[in-house]
């Protein structure tokens, strides 16, 4: 392999000879380099004539010549004949395009263009999740006038995953957290000389808040990204396809079951929620502050007034349809590889904790004016 230059006026003459195969191509790469960076691509001339074999490896460094030139594949770039040379440099052409690297832009125009284009990622995925909860309603009121459609062996089976399978962590981590809402509280009330206070604030707030919302993030975290991987990997095989084919709706053989599943057995473990919590911040007012089991009941049932128990029973239903909703609907939008299944089962997982804390937010919000 040889590379003969020679300057004829304003012309530049390449003479390649001998084989141009790609195990060769290193033997000429630094001075092919050195050439494109010093002439223009419309003063090249290929001489064709002393080239023998040449593969596509070799016809691609050859055109990246005259690749800048108007008309590249023009006969004013080649010279004397080769049977097939010219053909596979002008594939390689076609076939081959440059990334162009942009301009760079002012900082401040590319975060002002990353918050437009996240705002409207936000915009389209809440019409679409709206879109999605308003055809799981319609086949839901389909399906309850139609009991019989209803897949009952698949909502016991997603039932005790979601509720039998999760009481366990929920139970441990809600007593948990009762006993570090006391502990808080012992500390700070008997510092201040109201240490009975301690039962009011943890059964307030493990009644109304903590309890369901500790529930929602486990069941979050566990079962929402669970539906999104059963879900997904069956879009990934295909098998959704399949059962459309077979005039199977998925609504109805995946969607509605879950979805029932988690309604009805979240506001279980809320309440299991809600004992365990009291038994933990019990626990820790005896130890710390001497309070009776008894003491601690009946000041619970003076104070803490029964409708904030019915507060945080009112919002299970509410978050297990949310975090069910986002789960499928994720699970559905998986493509045909798993570099998106683990996508989808990262933002279903964001968006059932966001969606659940904000919610409760709301929920507050709207407690607190009625004065509930």
């Amino acid at each position: 392999m040889q590379l003969h230059i020679e300057i004829s006026g304003e012309k530049t003459i390449v003479a390649p000879s001998g084989d141009w195969l790609i195990g060769d191509l290193v033997q000429v790469e630094r001075k092919l380099q050195e050439l494109q960076t010093n002439i223009r691509a419309e003063q090249v001339v290929f001489d064709l004539s002393g080239l023998q074999k040449i593969d596509m490896a070799g016809a691609f460094v050859l055109s990246q010549l005259v690749r800048s030139s108007a008309s590249p594949d023009a006969d004013h770039h080649f010279i004397g004949s080769h049977p097939y040379a010219r053909e596979l440099m002008q594939l390689a052409h076609q076939n081959s395009n440059i990334c162009l690297i942009p301009p760079p832009r002012p900082h401040l125009i590319d975060v002002l263009a990353r918050i437009g284009q996240a705002a409207e990622d936000i915009w389209k995925d809440f019409v679409g999740t709206m879109a999605f909860a308003g055809r799981l309603f319609q086949t839901l009121f389909n399906s309850i006038l139609r009991p019989s459609r209803l897949r009952w062996p698949s909502i016991i089976a997603q039932a005790e995953e979601v509720g039998v399978n999760a009481l366990p962590i929920v139970a441990l981590l809600s007593f948990f957290m009762g006993a570090v809402l006391a502990f808080l509280s012992a500390n700070l009330l008997s510092s201040l000389g109201v240490s009975l206070f301690t039962v009011d604030l943890v059964g307030t707030a493990v009644l109304r808040e903590f309890a369901v919302v500790v529930t929602a993030v486990i069941i979050a975290g566990r079962s929402n990204s669970a539906f999104t991987a059963q879900i997904g990997s069956m879009k990934m095989q295909q098998e959704i396809d399949a059962m459309k084919v077979l005039g199977i709706d998925p609504f109805e053989a995946l969607v509605i079951p879950r979805v029932l599943a988690c309604v009805l057995t979240i506001p279980l473990l809320v309440f299991a929620a809600m004992i365990t919590g009291l038994l933990g911040g019990g626990l820790v007012t005896l130890i710390e502050l001497e309070i009776s089991p008894t003491l601690f009941i009946s000041r619970m049932h003076e104070v803490v007034a029964i409708n904030h128990f019915w507060v945080g029973m009112s919002k299970a239903p509410v978050f297990a349809l949310i975090i069910a909703l986002i789960g499928c609907r994720q699970g559905l939008l998986v493509g045909g590889d798993v570099e998106s299944l683990g996508r989808r089962t990262t933002i279903s997982v964001v968006q059932a904790l966001f969606s659940v804390i904000l919610v409760d937010a709301i929920f507050a919000m709207v407690y607190m004016e009625l004065n509930i």
